[in-house]
């Protein structure tokens, strides 16, 4: 058997690559990107903002009275939106509400965002209810069973009261006999 000697060459191993940049003079690695100061916004992000503003300023039009009075508004921005809700004239409204987006700058939008929200909510909340109630009268109208139903569901209830209702709502439902 003849043995050969193996050319083994020793290998070193190569650094892995560390990732990052240079910037003045030192080498910034992405750890410590994160924790680099941010600079002030750009014009995008403060324009972004200002349109932001300015759209909440436009659903405040539709806010009503009773949730715009709960928010914590500056007068001249009240003022704002009362001009606004009369000017008619397509560039003036424009231009009303820029200022009122101007206005809304300082302020904070989430009570805004949440009066918003608490009017768009509340009225599907009625629309539900109102089908509730529709559906209750539809029943209490053509079963009798349905009345002893609600009482046990609502036991607060004047059941004479509600019987006194449903004969007349019966009585209301019967077509009229021509005579």
């Amino acid at each position: 058997m003849i043995l050969t000697a193996m050319n083994t060459k020793t290998t070193k191993a190569i650094p892995k690559a560390i990732k990052g940049y240079w910037s003045n003079g030192r080498f910034v690695k992405p750890e410590e990107i994160a924790l680099e100061e941010v600079g002030p916004p750009s014009k995008t992000q403060l324009k972004a903002e200002a349109d932001e503003k300015q759209a909440l300023g436009e659903a405040l039009l539709t806010l009503r009275a009773d949730l715009m009075a709960r928010l914590d508004l500056p007068d001249k921005l009240r003022d704002a939106i009362a001009d606004a809700k009369k000017i008619t004239n397509f560039e003036g409204r424009r231009r009303q509400m820029q200022f009122i987006g101007k206005l809304m700058r300082p302020l904070d939008p989430e009570p805004i965002r949440e009066a918003i929200n608490e009017q768009l909510n509340g009225s599907a909340d009625l629309t539900l209810a109102l089908h509730l109630a529709e559906q209750w009268r539809d029943k209490l109208i053509a079963d009798d069973a349905a009345l002893g139903d609600w009482l046990q569901q609502y036991p607060g209830t004047d059941s004479q009261q509600l019987r006194a209702l449903v004969r007349q709502a019966r009585k209301d439902a019967k077509p009229e006999k021509p005579g």
